[in-house]
């Protein structure tokens, strides 16, 4: 068996910090990736931008397969899909030359914002790869940014023009859509009915087209490439914001290509390499800069990726199908994933599960000891862990989490059982994607997202108010990062840039912990701004402010963590209302102590929350689904809020913890027996 090296430095000071002075806030040192000492790698100048990287992929590899897709099968109720069907990128690239003329056709001009509408399928990536072409930019419609949402960012980002997928298109056409009365053309995915083409019309839209008939025009009307420059924008992409409406993160295209650039040099230091029979499955949305920035580095590498069929429960036959080396995710995909094996184990009679514990033990205890995945225990592959591969396709090689923390718990399962290298990165969509990233096979990184990208700098700032000081044992604050990959600003938001943007440093709001070696722990958020485990952001003071409006509530404190995909909530019932209740229901007898321990009561205020959040159109992920009852206002209870009655959420969750504990309990046990 082949062992890992004991010792390693995965970030490197190149700056001394400075305390604090004169009311500036303490700032810790700065630490490089190793391969950035002591200076960060040139960049190839023959590939500064997205559209280069693509068209020197397809020179090398046009026959290759680039973007695979599954069709249902005919005659199939319930519905049945087919084998996977591909496109190669000399194909993909004609494609590309033909919508980009055919929106040159329709007087766009170059720096036009393009709005792209719908789930990932190969019509997303070469409407995304036609504005690279023309040197548009590409805007993401999400719309589970929130209701409104696609009508804002049309307005906000002046968009013209916009692909749709076809089921999107009503969205679009609505009346809650007012801004689609702007738009010049639209181009839907598929098919277009004359109805839906009179619809737009209607509305206002100049022109509609199916994606047959938009391919047609282009190639009947050709027209030469209008390449961009690194600096021009090569997208803005929307993510959420603590006020509700979205911001515009802009990106360059030197932004990305460093990315790619930066990961191609990271990946050269490892024995297992990347080639062009890697696969990709795509689920995550590309709407994400994730899943944007893992496809064009897949895209640059001449190898393949292949689309869900757009059903995430039913991802499992897809994998099968598609048999992908490369599996990203959110926390709570893998936890899905643990959470099937473990299920799995239980239908296992006693004897069975007693030898899967052991090979697992066995693995573990020789991956601790510093020896790789894969030489740790092949017996334990061979005899139980192949079951848990095949469940993932079979073929996998490499598993990247991030969006938010993954509990250790989980990457831990998941390094001994799917004979996969696991690993965890940060990032966020004003870092293009990375801000640091793992390394595979180290097992002292269990926990951590990593050391500094490539291609980034980073360091810690004090957090007085939070008690985070990047001098303490262990540094705390938070991480500010610099580098090539750090956005231009946010679009039509100067004061906001300069908010983020201090001194050639993005204060990205997350509270993070850097160890001796340059190893960064996630720990905290310096706003009250959750991310959950499936990577959506909640603003929980703004979800307060909604749910206090329900009758039967006097107080709510509403709790998320990043380990979770359900927000809780302690509740402070009003006390008028609760003793109407209760003569209603039965218990008038009951004082208001007495109906607050009732379950009952808990399950009228659970079902009066959601009466609540659906008025309010809150998003499922935004919705309660477990409470506390508490009888003392939170303001009689000095500890819980300061003096200007705001809660102080520290104090709260050491309050309210073992309830809370016992509140996920339950809700994991209630998913089970479900």
């Amino acid at each position: 068996m082949e062992k890992a090296d004991d010792e390693k430095v995965y970030g490197v000071k190149v700056e001394e910090g400075r305390k604090g002075q004169n009311g500036e806030a303490a700032v810790g040192p700065v630490y490089r990736n190793p391969l950035a000492h002591p200076a960060f790698p040139p960049l190839d100048p023959n590939s500064s931008t997205a559209w280069q990287l693509f068209s020197a992929s397809v020179q090398k590899y046009p026959g290759n397969r680039m973007l695979g897709w599954r069709d249902p099968l005919p005659h199939h109720n319930p519905i049945k899909w087919g084998p996977y069907v591909w496109k190669t990128y000399q194909q993909v690239y004609e494609e590309v030359l033909c919508v980009a003329s055919a929106l040159r056709s329709h007087s766009i001009q170059p720096g036009a914002r393009v709005g792209i509408y719908g789930s990932n399928c190969p019509q997303w990536i070469v409407a995304m790869l036609a504005c690279s072409a023309q040197s548009l930019i590409c805007v993401p419609l999400y719309d589970t940014l929130g209701p409104g949402a696609v009508d804002f960012i049309l307005d906000h980002s002046d968009i013209e023009f916009v692909f749709v997928q076809h089921p999107k298109l009503k969205h679009l056409l609505s009346t809650e859509c007012k801004h689609a009365q702007r738009l010049k053309l639209i181009v839907c995915f598929t098919s277009l009915t004359r109805e839906e083409q009179d619809k737009a019309a209607s509305v206002g839209v100049g022109s509609s087209y199916s994606w047959t008939d938009f391919l047609r025009h282009g190639k009947d009307n050709p027209v030469e490439a209008l390449p961009p420059k690194p600096l021009d924008i090569c997208t803005i992409m929307y993510t959420s914001g603590t006020s509700g409406d979205p911001k515009g993160v802009v990106l360059t295209h030197e932004n990305l290509i460093t990315c790619i650039q930066g990961v191609d040099i990271f990946m050269e230091q490892f024995e297992d390499k990347m080639t062009v029979d890697d696969v990709y499955i795509s689920f995550l949305p590309l709407a994400h800069i994730l899943d944007r920035m893992i496809e064009e580095y897949f895209f640059h590498k001449g190898a393949s990726v292949g689309y869900y069929h757009g059903d995430i429960n039913e991802i499992r036959d897809d994998l099968v199908e598609l048999k992908p080396t490369f599996l990203a995710g959110v926390p709570r995909v893998f936890e899905r994933i643990h959470e099937g094996v473990l299920k799995a184990l239980e239908e296992l009679n006693p004897v069975r599960r007693k030898f899967f514990d052991i090979l697992y033990s066995r693995k573990l205890s020789w991956m601790k000891l510093g020896y790789k995945q894969k030489d740790a225990s092949r017996l334990a592959d061979l005899l139980a862990f192949r079951k848990v591969k095949a469940r993932l396709g079979g073929r996998l090689r490499l598993i990247v989490s991030g969006g938010a923390p993954l509990s250790s718990e989980v990457e831990e399962f998941l390094r001994v059982t799917t004979c996969a290298f696991v690993v965890q990165g940060y990032g966020l969509t004003e870092t293009c994607g990375l801000a640091t990233l793992g390394f595979p096979d180290e097992m002292s990184l269990i926990g951590t997202v990593g050391s500094a990208f490539v291609y980034n700098e980073l360091r810690l700032e004090e957090v007085p108010e939070m008690g985070y000081d990047p001098f303490g044992n262990p540094a705390r604050g938070e991480i500010c990062i610099r580098g090539k990959t750090a956005f231009a600003g946010y679009y039509k938001n100067p004061e906001l840039t300069q908010e983020c943007m201090r001194d050639g440093w993005f204060h990205t709001g997350d509270i993070g912990e850097i160890s001796g070696n340059g190893v960064v722990r996630i720990i905290d958020r310096k706003k009250n701004l959750v991310k959950l485990s499936q990577g959506e952001y909640v603003a929980v003071e703004h979800l307060e402010k909604v749910y206090t409006i329900t009758p039967i509530i006097e107080d709510i404190w509403v709790y998320g963590d990043s380990f979770k995909s359900k927000l809780v909530a302690v509740v402070v019932p009003n006390v008028e209302n609760t003793v109407k209740w209760g003569e209603k229901s039965g218990y008038g007898e009951e004082g208001y102590p007495k109906l607050c321990a009732l379950k009952q009561l808990q399950e009228y205020v659970l079902q009066e929350l959601r009466t609540t959040a659906d008025r309010n159109k809150l998003r499922g992920f935004e919705y309660i689904k477990g409470v506390i009852l508490e009888t003392q206002p939170f303001e009689v209870q000095a500890e819980l809020v300061t003096p200007t009655l705001k809660k102080k959420r520290d104090q709260l969750l050491k309050r309210y913890k073992v309830e809370i504990e016992g509140v996920y309990t339950n809700l994991a046990a209630a998913l089970k027996s479900y």
